[in-house]
């Protein structure tokens, strides 16, 4: 069975598509959307991806701005190319042929379904399509998505980062009824990489093993260098969703977002009593943090022995 996934390509999102990958599911295509570096920054980091891990899949370039024209990304975090790192990073590499994301997108959910979208970044492609191709869109059969905050945010006090960049994106996505299962911050930050798992894919022998060793910990010191032990593998985590369902519980709820306050914008807001809303999404309610982290980590391991 064939999948697809968006993705605006930093470290966590090249984890989360290795779980993909080893979990032995298909992956029909990526597409590409500004996120955590801006769109040209995403494409170089696939294409160098792409060369690193040998992967064969298209690569499709999406949208570079926010439905309403805004580019919000993580650099402040994550650094200039949006991948921070303890040593090595990504080697250089020619940039492949990119075709549309949107024509991919509708080609491919024009073929036989099922369709089953991870999406990993601002959904900003999603609504295109829904906006453009209401009636392809409506093909789409799952839609998990790292987004959205059920208590707190993080790129703001009240939203995550992913929502924040096209809170716009996230409402067309739910006013046109896609299935929409949120994989948030709250459940994200339960599954955490510690400074200790850096080391096994140090040892692992693979050719990318110094490689992936270093990408760990940079990602893991955007957490220690702020005082905690540990950091939330977000990205990976909704990999976890998509490809473990037994990992993972979901639970209906109305799902909406802030488009309007100065300091809430962003915002999601999450109705769980069914006798308040009328239910529209589903939200990741709790994990096997234990399961998560092996999946994880595993699929890590095994791409630095290879």
């Amino acid at each position: 069975m064939g999948i697809w996934i968006d993705t605006d390509m930093g470290f966590d999102d090249i984890a989360a598509i290795l779980v993909v990958a080893h979990a032995g599911l298909d992956i029909d295509g990526i597409s590409l959307v500004f996120g955590n570096t801006p769109l040209p920054q995403v494409r170089t980091n696939a294409a160098r991806a792409a060369q690193a891990f040998g992967w064969t899949m298209p690569l499709h370039a999406g949208r570079a701005r926010a439905v309403l024209g805004e580019i919000e990304t993580a650099q402040a975090i994550l650094g200039d190319d949006g991948i921070p790192t303890a040593g090595r990073t990504l080697p250089a590499a020619p940039e492949p042929p990119m075709g549309d994301a949107f024509t991919a997108l509708c080609k491919w959910l024009e073929a036989d379904g099922p369709h089953r979208i991870l999406a990993l970044g601002p959904l900003t492609n999603i609504a295109a399509l829904a906006l453009a191709r209401p009636d392809l869109a409506a093909r789409i059969t799952e839609l998990t998505w790292m987004g959205g905050g059920v208590t707190i945010g993080n790129h703001t006090a009240s939203a995550e980062f992913n929502a924040y960049a096209d809170p716009d994106a996230l409402a067309i996505v739910l006013a046109h009824g896609l299935p929409l299962r949120m994989v948030d911050l709250d459940i994200c930050r339960k599954v955490l990489a510690t400074p200790a798992d850096v080391e096994p894919l140090r040892q692992a022998g693979g050719a990318n093993a110094e490689l992936l060793a270093d990408l760990l910990a940079g990602y893991v010191a955007i957490g220690t260098s702020r005082g905690r032990p540990a950091m939330a593998i977000y990205d990976p985590t909704a990999a976890v969703a998509f490809v473990a369902a037994d990992a993972v519980t979901f639970r209906a709820a109305r799902i909406d977002v802030e488009l309007d306050g100065r300091l809430t914008r962003g915002r999601t807001v999450v109705e769980t009593r069914a006798t308040h809303a009328t239910f529209n999404a589903h939200y990741a309610a709790d994990i096997d943090v234990d399961r998560a982290r092996s999946i994880i980590l595993g699929a890590l391991t095994k791409e630095a022995r290879r």
